[in-house]
């Protein structure tokens, strides 16, 4: 009798935590648009506080691939690139990026998002970047 009320107990619990983590699940993929959206505010307000004439619009193309590198691709006003937007995660600390991206695939330049991540792009090993740079290339050779 003991044993069945230790596994009722358990599954309560089990089911408890599973639907937690169910509804986690459900609120992050119907925030996704809201996400994308307010990301695209910010990434254009930093242009803005640059004086950079640059400027992202929603991305439009299709995704037939897995993704390998989280983040959200946009696509360029006024010119065929896109940008993917990142972060890297350097001691503790999530450092806002964004790749800028030519039609061919080939990443043409990491622009820092923030002030803090400019500071640390900086000090940021090369060969951390060109991982991330390989991974972004490979994700554009299939948009």
């Amino acid at each position: 009798m003991k044993n069945i009320s230790e596994l009722k107990e358990k599954a309560i619990v089990f089911g408890w935590i599973t639907g937690i983590l169910f509804f986690i699940a459900l609120i992050w993929i119907l925030t996704q648009p809201l996400q994308k959206y307010y990301l695209l505010r910010t990434v254009n307000s930093v242009f803005i506080e640059k004086n950079d004439p640059r400027r992202i619009a929603p991305y439009t193309g299709q995704y037939n691939v897995k993704m390998g590198l989280f983040g959200y691709w946009y696509s360029m006003y006024d010119s065929k690139d896109s940008m993917f937007v990142f972060a890297v995660f350097q001691d503790g600390i999530l450092i806002p990026l964004g790749a800028i991206v030519s039609d061919n695939g080939t990443v043409k330049e990491v622009i820092p998002l923030s002030a803090h991540a400019g500071q640390v792009l900086d000090n940021l090993p090369q060969s951390i970047l060109q991982i991330y740079i390989r991974r972004i290339e490979t994700l554009g050779e299939h948009r």
